[in-house]
């Protein structure tokens, strides 16, 4: 779990004038940070894929036609070839993280097995990819106006549609992200 000073669980909201296109007007929940640097999803940025197509895939069956018709989010530039699932739940997995009391990521295939048979967590997400920062990169970033860091919440994780989510993140500290201006500069 989150240990004092990380910002493990908490919202990075990109501020307007963030140009890199992996992240400009993204989400990302911050997963894990230590001094050695930080991982976390990108959660408002949908990919290509559905969860059907990651299903069949990887030999998984499922008959739940809404479940298959998820969308999968582009979770960020790092490793695009793995899967993620931020999820709710007690149950442990083969290999999970915990962020926060109740929410997890998930990298082992068994929690998509049985989200698949309908025995998986009651709340979840699944990225290809993540965002990783090298140590200090994230903090520097911080000080140089990128990103806002926000509370994560279950809602705004898992109940928000994916469009929403960058306005409504900042709104959650009385931000409003048309106000702000795209363009940073030094006095």
């Amino acid at each position: 779990m989150d240990a004092p000073g990380t910002l493990a669980n908490q919202l990075l909201v990109a501020l307007p004038t963030l140009a890199d296109p992996n992240f400009s007007r993204s989400v990302a929940l911050v997963c894990q940070h230590d001094a050695d640097g930080a991982m976390g999803l990108v959660v408002n940025r949908a990919s290509e894929y559905t969860l059907g197509e990651v299903f069949r895939q990887m030999g998984i069956d499922s008959d739940d036609a809404q479940l298959n018709a998820r969308q999968v989010l582009a979770g960020g530039p790092v490793h695009p070839e793995r899967g993620f699932v931020l999820h709710d739940g007690a149950r442990e997995w083969d290999s999970s993280l915990a962020i926060a009391d109740g929410l997890y990521v998930t990298t082992s295939r068994d929690v998509l097995e049985a989200m698949a048979c309908g025995q998986g967590p009651d709340s979840a997400l699944v990225a290809l990819g993540c965002a990783g920062w090298g140590a200090g990169q994230l903090e520097h970033e911080l000080v140089e106006n990128s990103w806002l860091t926000v509370p994560a919440d279950p809602e705004l994780l898992f109940a928000l549609p994916l469009e929403a989510r960058w306005q409504a993140a900042a709104g959650r500290i009385g931000v409003d992200l048309a106000r702000v201006a795209d363009y940073s500069g030094r006095a």
